[in-house]
């Protein structure tokens, strides 16, 4: 599917939301029909004074949905609990099914992944129960979130094109919409869909944005994330700009674990931007923040981006120190692809170098990490670029050519015009060590146009 198309169109949520809407009126109208009879009334008699018999009948047909108001006026003439006529559960059920959600939310929040997952699944069925749209619609965004932790991606946006169709109903607020939507968008970006992940979150923003509801902490995240996708567009104003905006919300909110992740994304912009301190400085305070909050995996992932950072700011032997302590946080943690991206970074380092040998046993070593994760593309193609320029530099031209290519293939896929640039200046090297000038001249001049083409 291209990048650019909506994975759900309007039409098709708006049409799921129309049949789940019928679907919804016809087990009303049921249980009312089975209620009235069990009681031993007439469709006039349960009218009363107040509807005409055809009104009843239309409710038991489920030709029209009654207002929150004759729901409650029907229960009370059938002694049952209105909860239960609109949707099949009493509130006392509805608030076990709340209790369960609310566990299932905690384990997620506090990253106890598998316990949530577990906690998630054995609700499912409750909650269906309920037939309660906004229960299910918690529900599938929590195991959609779970999901993309563990890098079950596909699967994570299966259930949020359910959320999606269920938040097209008018009970929802813009605001639950707007956060399908943007979790909808970190899926997509998982999965490299750039352009439809910015979709998604400028839609997310516009709903925020228009509430009356306080959405701080969710328009912080949409625009941390937005940021992200700028910057692999290297649109590094647009990052800028947006990571500033939700550094402000954050900031204002004093929520420590925002302040933490978009110190996070202003650090990456900085870094990309060339701005080396400035970056350094933010991602010290991330990294302040995450040890306050106990978050050793991002403790990890900051160590990562600190030993390339010191690195370029011409201390290798810092770096290097940083980079080892990554590598053991995030293996202990679990991380086991994230520790890959570290030791991607040592490879880049013992490049850099001159250390060409340890270069090459990293980098092959951060690839079998990360084999096969679609998720850590992203790692994978300047992985690639790193062995391709280590065989390289010894001579191993063939074997050079072919994982230059494999890195070209990549960057193909994540549509990065940076990653593709970087790979035709390598393999224009190596047809250059070939002595095919004319070869290494086109490729330098297609990496040059590309670059010409990004936005600063």
């Amino acid at each position: 599917m291209s990048s650019t198309t909506p994975y759900v169109s309007d039409s098709t949520a708006t049409r799921q939301q129309r049949v789940l809407a019928a679907q919804a009126g016809l087990r009303l109208g049921e249980r009312l029909r089975q209620l009235r009879v069990a009681a031993g009334l007439t469709q006039t008699d349960l009218a009363g004074d107040r509807f005409s018999k055809e009104y009843v009948s239309q409710i038991e047909r489920g030709k029209t949905r009654p207002t929150r108001e004759t729901i409650g006026w029907l229960a009370e003439r059938l002694g049952v609990d209105p909860g239960f006529l609109a949707n099949g559960v009493s509130a006392d059920e509805r608030g076990r099914v709340d209790a369960a959600l609310a566990r299932a939310d905690a384990l997620l929040e506090a990253r106890r992944n598998d316990e949530a997952l577990e906690e998630f699944e054995n609700v499912r069925s409750a909650v269906l129960a309920t037939g309660l749209p906004e229960l299910e619609a918690r529900a599938l965004s929590g195991e959609a979130t779970v999901r993309m932790r563990r890098s079950e991606v596909r699967e994570a946006i299966a259930l949020l094109e359910r959320a999606r169709a269920l938040s097209e109903s008018s009970t929802f607020s813009d605001i639950e919409r707007a956060d399908v939507l943007f979790r909808l968008g970190v899926a997509r970006y998982k999965l490299n869909s750039i352009q439809t992940a910015i979709g998604l979150f400028d839609e997310a923003l516009k709903l925020a944005e228009r509430s009356e509801i306080p959405s701080d902490h969710l328009r912080s995240n949409v625009l941390a994330w937005r940021s992200r996708c700028y910057r692999r567009r290297r649109d590094l104003e647009a990052a800028r700009e947006d990571v500033e905006r939700a550094l402000e919300l954050a900031q204002a909110l004093g929520d420590e674990q925002t302040m933490a992740s978009t110190y996070f994304q202003a650090s990456m912009v900085a870094e990309r931007m060339g701005h080396w301190v400035l970056a350094r400085s933010y991602a010290e305070r991330a990294k302040a923040y995450c040890e306050q909050l106990n978050d050793e995996r991002n403790v990890g992932r900051l160590l990562n981006n600190l030993g390339g950072l010191n690195f370029q700011l011409g201390k290798p032997e810092q770096a290097i120190e940083q980079l080892k302590d990554a590598y053991r946080v995030l293996l202990d943690k679990g991380s086991e692809a994230e520790a890959a991206n570290v030791v991607s970074s040592l490879a880049h380092v013992h490049l850099m170098t001159g250390q060409v040998q340890s270069a090459e046993e990293e980098a092959r070593h951060a690839l079998q990490l990360l084999h096969d994760r679609e998720d850590f593309l992203v790692d994978i193609a300047p992985t690639q670029l790193v062995l391709g320029r280590a065989l390289l530099e010894q001579g191993r031209l063939d074997e050079a050519q072919e994982t230059l290519s494999a890195a070209e293939a990549s960057a193909d896929q994540l549509e990065s015009i940076s990653h593709r640039a970087a790979a035709w200046l390598a393999q224009g090297d190596l047809a250059g060590r070939r002595g095919e000038d004319a070869t290494a001249a086109r490729l330098y001049r297609k990496a040059a146009e590309a670059l010409q083409d990004v936005r600063f």
